[in-house]
């Protein structure tokens, strides 16, 4: 007698069938009855003229999609078939979804993609950093796209001060590769260029095709001078961009990074400089400070001297011993002033806990807080070090 199933039983049966025999497959179709609810995920029935069959592709996958799937429309879809127990029907899990049309480009492309990754071309290890003020920026691209007047627009706004090297070439259509890898080559051969930028504007895959070309990919990864791929919109990505040392998202961004490095130098400098000559300033007025007190505190011997000089000669000796009587006196009393000084030194006041208040913009010293208003910056001299304050509140 056969065993009797359970709905359940059967469907798990068949659900297993199908997924251990159908888990990667290719389809061909239409798309008919396509839906994107809230959830985000999309659901469509992809069918010939004899056949159909049910489909949905996660929101996971389908944010990846470069385009949005329409009734009517051929597309090629990979994925995995399974059995929705609920219904008990067949389905198609999407994982990917391309354009009929644009089926075999994108193959090639995976391929490609997958040989020269596992030749190690994309490998980070071998990725070298941009030179921090390149002189010479070498740029491969056309000379009459927008990417050129992109670029230069934003290294004159930046004010790179590199010189730029151009090597005008076609970027789309046929021959198109190959005055790209001439050109990455003919920049290596004349090495005056720093850093390389190696791109054009947005388009269809088909426009940017040139730089999914294995001919340029092997150019960019033997070149000695650092390359960054600028290949058309942020959401575009290349062979290329995976070969080159740097991604840039856009040609202008491109040029921003080669930009980068210099400016943010000069703005450091800047602040180094602004740091030292407030430091500058505050030392040299409690220098002025400190010389000041010496110069109130000292008592010059010129006075005692000329009233001895008139002394009679016979006084010579005693003259002598009263003036190195005296020189251990002042040295004595000097000894004794350094004490005191170093005592009410503003150092040693710092030392305890206080300290003094300069007028960022005047630099004088602030006694009365009458005399501040909100929105005025300080500089706070500390025992250790000066930092910088600004009132809030009076």
């Amino acid at each position: 007698m056969p065993t009797v199933l359970s709905v359940s039983r059967l469907v798990a049966l068949l659900r297993e069938v199908v997924e251990d025999n159908f888990v990667e497959v290719m389809v061909e179709g239409e798309i008919s009855n396509f839906s994107a609810p809230a959830s985000g995920h999309y659901y469509f029935s992809l069918k010939d003229q004899k056949a159909q069959v049910r489909g949905v592709m996660f929101r996971s996958q389908n944010r990846l999609l470069r385009f949005r799937p329409e009734n009517g429309m051929k597309v090629i879809c990979t994925g995995r078939m399974t059995l929705y127990p609920q219904r008990g029907e067949l389905q198609l899990v999407a994982e990917a979804l391309v354009p009929a049309g644009l089926g075999e480009l994108q193959l090639a492309f995976e391929q490609l993609k997958a040989r020269l990754a596992e030749e190690g071309l994309f490998a980070q290890e071998r990725k070298r950093p941009l030179p921090a003020f390149p002189g010479t920026v070498g740029v491969v691209t056309s000379r009459t796209g927008a990417a050129i007047h992109d670029m230069l627009h934003v290294l004159n706004r930046r004010g790179a001060g590199a010189r730029v090297l151009l090597r005008s070439v076609r970027v789309q259509g046929e021959g198109a590769a190959q005055e790209i890898a001439e050109a990455i080559a003919d920049l290596n051969r004349e090495a005056t260029a720093d850093v390389l930028i190696v791109g054009r504007g947005g388009g269809s895959l088909e426009d940017l095709w040139a730089f999914n070309e294995e001919i340029v990919a092997r150019a960019i990864h033997g070149s000695k001078i650092p390359v960054i791929s600028a290949v058309g919109h942020e959401v575009d990505f290349t062979i290329a961009d995976f070969v080159a040392d740097l991604r840039a998202p856009t040609p202008s961004a491109a040029a921003e990074m080669v930009a980068k490095s210099r400016l943010e130098l000069e703005g450091h400098l800047d602040h180094l400089v602004l740091r030292m000559a407030a430091q500058m300033k505050g030392r040299v007025g409690l220098l002025k400070e400190r010389v000041s007190g010496l110069r109130s505190r000292l008592r010059s011997p010129r006075q005692a001297l000329e009233l001895m000089r008139l002394r009679h000669a016979d006084l010579d000796r005693r003259l002598q011993q009263a003036m190195a009587a005296a020189v251990i006196d002042r040295r004595r009393s000097l000894g004794s002033l350094c004490g005191r000084l170093n005592t009410l030194s503003p150092l040693q006041t710092l030392s305890r806990g206080y300290a003094i208040v300069f007028d960022a913009k005047t630099g004088r010293a602030v006694h009365d807080a009458e005399d501040l208003s909100c929105g005025d910056r300080l500089d706070i001299r500390l025992h250790r070090g000066q930092v910088k304050a600004l009132v809030t509140e009076e």
